[in-house]
């Protein structure tokens, strides 16, 4: 009988049909961004198990994300911290770098400016722009704001990808569409409205209004422990259930977006 595993991708490859689901995908920002903190406090290898239990998940489903994507491990090792951050990078697409754009230079714009984690992921913020004349010409974070004239040169000149919405929602469907009109391929939209895009653009909205919601959900349904008593505005009688495809847990609650959705 043949080995199945010959069948699987090499590790570190997507599978040919791409049909991982997207909670896969955004595990796997949490594996790596894990995997790092544990390489920079000096860990080499670390197991299904380990890596399972630091992020609320088990051993049975760290294995089935990574299966996605190949094999990876070694017997009576585990994962080698270095192999498996490469892998993941060249899986997640951040094995390079990626200049950004961003719309929107306002409080949350500019502290978005601000933030570290992205340069550490390969993502660097190349051009702000705002449509408010008062900000034009202001320098942040190193970065003088544009007007949004000028966005379509920049991200023309320096062949830019993705793009960051962070307007109020009533201008993000304007601004969403002039990203899309300079070549924008991906989006990120901090405005809480639904876009409306070509379907060959991609698109992760990031409502942090929702991610509370989603927060004081998993507080309220909580599942009440052995010996403990539901609290008054807690748990029902009824214990709380997850409805997943891909063999989501109850304890696996996190954000709408699935990973870090504000800059710390």
């Amino acid at each position: 009988m043949a080995d199945m595993s010959d069948t699987r991708p090499p590790a570190g490859e997507p599978p040919s049909d791409v049909s991982v689901p997207k909670v896969v995908v955004s595990r796997l920002s949490l594996y790596l961004r894990e995997l790092q903190r544990l390489q920079a406090a000096g860990q080499q290898t670390i197991s299904s198990g380990q890596l399972g239990t630091l992020l609320g998940f088990s051993d049975a489903q760290v294995r089935k994300d990574l299966g996605f994507f190949g094999q990876f491990g070694y017997p009576g090792v585990g994962y080698r911290c270095d192999e498996l951050i490469r892998a993941m990078r060249d899986i997640l697409g951040t094995n390079h770098f990626w200049p950004v754009v961003m719309v929107g230079a306002g409080n949350l714009g500019q502290a978005l400016l601000g933030y570290r984690g992205f340069g550490r992921q390969n993502f660097s913020i190349q051009a702000v722009f705002d449509a408010d004349p008062a900000k034009v010409g202001q320098v942040v974070q190193g970065l003088p704001i544009l007007p949004l004239a000028e966005l379509s040169r920049i991200v023309r000149e320096h062949g830019i990808r993705l793009g960051m919405i962070v307007v109020p929602a009533d201008q993000a469907q304007q601004v969403a569409d002039r990203l899309v009109a300079a070549g924008v391929e991906g989006v990120v939209n901090f405005a809480p409205v639904t876009l409306a895009l070509p379907p060959q653009v991609q698109v992760v909205s990031v409502d942090l209004a929702i991610e509370l919601e989603q927060l004081s959900f998993a507080v309220t349904n909580r599942l009440v422990k052995p010996g403990e008593t539901a609290s008054a505005g807690g748990a029902s009688d009824a214990p709380a259930t997850t409805e997943a495809g891909d063999g989501s847990t109850p304890g696996e609650l996190r954000t709408a977006s699935g990973g870090e959705s504000s800059p710390r």
